[in-house]
C-alpha cells in the first residue's frame, strides 16, 4: 500500500469490485476483512487506523454492506484543546442501489465499483461528535491567561475574582 506525502493512505482503497456479486446474483455474499493504516476518508476526514470485519451481501436491490469496524480519529480535547486519538466503533449497515432510479442515497457505479468512502465518512462524523477528553483528569485551560493547566502553572492573580463569581470563589477555600 502507497502512501502520499502527508502519510496517509489515499482513499482510493475504500474503492471495492463488486462486479463478481453483481453476476453471482441474490443470495451470495462475500467476507473480508479491513486492516487499514492511517487512512484519507475524505478531503476532511482522516483516520489514524481503520479495521475490522465487511461483508458484502447481493440483494435484488444492490449491495448490502455490513460492518463492525474499529478506528482512531484525531481530534481537539475539549477543555484544553490538544490534539488526541480518539477510538472509535462503527456498526454500519447500509443498501448500495444497483438501479439508478431507486432513491438509495449511495450507488454502485456503472463499473461495478462500491466506494466506501462517502458512508465512512458520514458515520464518522456522526460518531465522533462526542466530547473528546485527552485524559480523565485534564484541567483544561486558564480562562484568563489561556496556560493549559495541566503542563503549566498558571500566573493570573486569583485574588482578582470578578465580584459576581466571589461566592464561587469561597468553595475553594
Amino acid at each position: 500500500m502507497s502512501q502520499n506525502a502527508s502519510g496517509y493512505v489515499n482513499q482510493r482503497v475504500l474503492k471495492i469490485n463488486v462486479g463478481f456479486l453483481l453476476n453471482d446474483g441474490p443470495g451470495h455474499s462475500h467476507n473480508s476483512r479491513l486492516d487499514l493504516p492511517q487512512t484519507r476518508v475524505s478531503d476532511d476526514v482522516q483516520v489514524d487506523y481503520l479495521n475490522g470485519a465487511l461483508r458484502l451481501s447481493r440483494t435484488k436491490e444492490g449491495i448490502l454492506v455490513q460492518a463492525h469496524l474499529n478506528a482512531a480519529v484525531q481530534a481537539e480535547c475539549y477543555r484544553c484543546l490538544t490534539p488526541t486519538a480518539h477510538p472509535i466503533t462503527l456498526d454500519i449497515e447500509e443498501l448500495y442501489a444497483t438501479q439508478p432510479e431507486s432513491d438509495s442515497e449511495f450507488r454502485i457505479h456503472e463499473d461495478g465499483i462500491l466506494d466506501l468512502s462517502p458512508l465512512l465518512r458520514a458515520e464518522i462524523v456522526i460518531v465522533g461528535m462526542e466530547r473528546v477528553l485527552c485524559h480523565e483528569e485534564c484541567q483544561g485551560l486558564c480562562p484568563t491567561c489561556g496556560a493549559n493547566l495541566n503542563t503549566d502553572s498558571c500566573r493570573c492573580d486569583l485574588d482578582n475574582v470578578d465580584p459576581r463569581l466571589a461566592a464561587l470563589r469561597q468553595l475553594l477555600d
